[in-house]
């Protein structure tokens, strides 16, 4: 069985910004089935919120019609995962709170984001619960699965 994670909403977007980067990365590896993506319904609605915001996407190599073929592969390998408890981690952004309570809920082992640091800091420790960049996910994930020069990944 394939590793269970959460990928944040800002590892996403700069998926959708880049044409290559260990973002985009994250997400063919998603794609590929190389582990298992985690959504629940407030990703899922902040994923919709940041992705309709055209202005952001500007200097994207994808059109928006690539970009909505794109999210709608990725969710589609997504498992939904309701949160029935809210942990309340107390994160210095109360937004994000729902990431590491989707994680928890889902059993993820790792959660992916660009805001290390304020999903660290938290007053609850989950210590099943790995909080990485994409570039350190992906080093560790082809240290652990021996792809280090998969050039699909």
């Amino acid at each position: 069985m394939s590793e269970r994670i959460v990928v944040d909403t800002n590892v996403v977007v700069s998926a959708m910004k880049s044409s290559s980067g260990t973002s985009r990365e994250v997400l063919r590896l998603c794609l590929q089935r190389g582990c298992h993506p985690l959504m629940g319904d407030k990703l899922f609605a902040e994923c919709e919120d940041v992705l309709s915001r055209t202005a952001l996407f500007r200097h994207s190599p994808l059109s928006s019609g690539e970009r909505e073929e794109l999210i709608d592969a990725y969710f589609s390998v997504c498992e939904w995962v309701p949160v029935f408890f809210l942990w309340r981690p107390n994160l210095p952004d109360e937004g994000d709170n729902h990431l590491i309570e989707l994680a928890v809920a889902g059993a993820a082992t790792k959660l992916i984001t660009f805001n290390v640091r304020d999903l660290r800091s938290g007053e609850l420790r989950f210590p099943q619960l790995e909080i990485l960049t994409p570039s350190t996910f992906m080093r560790n994930w082809r240290a652990d699965h021996g792809d280090d020069d998969d050039p699909n990944l």
